[in-house]
């Protein structure tokens, strides 16, 4: 009888978590950033294969368990998330106010800058064919798009292209994940029409 309550018990035991995982959830937990899988690697005097697995085991562990917390990859760096189920809780706890919707026009500026980046606030009005100030500093405020640098050309204009934050949000390792699982339109075609009224960002005719 205790036999079989001993192998029952095993049966819904999860793997033993080793001193290694611990080791990179400690760091990861520590870190307020995004961590390069390489500097993972060094820091737990391991390779980076191993340091991969090592890393896998973790995510799968808090997957199995239905965490509040996940593992989450991005651009080859990895940091501890919250599980979005729980997000409202947290929510409620750091009295944060729920992200503004972002309007269609706004939206619509994000999608063009994910799928041409890096790209120019010019070549983004000329693909929307209206003013686009407001939406481009609305996406920078909230942290879902960020400068990139400057384009080697007359007047030196800013690149945009999406941020990390823009990643983590929409669950992407990269924007190379984005690409695959959407087929953009050809933007520059001439006969691409946009279905958006003829205004400008602050509602102009």
């Amino acid at each position: 009888m205790q036999q079989d309550s001993l192998a029952k018990f095993e049966d819904f035991s999860m793997p033993l978590i080793t001193e290694r995982e611990k080791m990179l959830e400690a760091m990861l937990f520590a870190s307020p950033e995004s961590v390069p899988l390489e500097k993972l690697a060094e820091a737990l005097d391991c390779d980076i294969p191993m340091t991969r697995n090592l890393l896998e085991r973790i995510a799968e562990t808090y997957i199995k368990n239905a965490s509040g917390i996940q593992l989450q990859e991005v651009d080859g760096a990895y940091r501890l998330c919250t599980n979005p189920a729980y997000y409202p809780a947290v929510q409620r706890l750091l009295q944060r106010k729920t992200r503004s919707v972002l309007s269609p026009a706004t939206l619509e500026t994000m999608a063009i800058i994910a799928f041409k980046q890096p790209v120019t606030k010019g070549v983004i009005e000329g693909i929307r064919g209206v003013n686009s100030d407001y939406s481009v500093n609305k996406l920078v405020e909230c942290g879902l798009v960020t400068e990139m640098g400057r384009l080697d050309a007359p007047g030196r204009p800013i690149l945009f292209g999406t941020s990390e934050e823009f990643l983590l949000y929409y669950g992407l390792k990269n924007v190379g994940e984005l690409m695959q699982l959407l087929t953009p339109v050809d933007i520059d075609e001439e006969d691409v029409i946009i279905e958006e009224e003829e205004t400008d960002d602050n509602g102009r005719l």
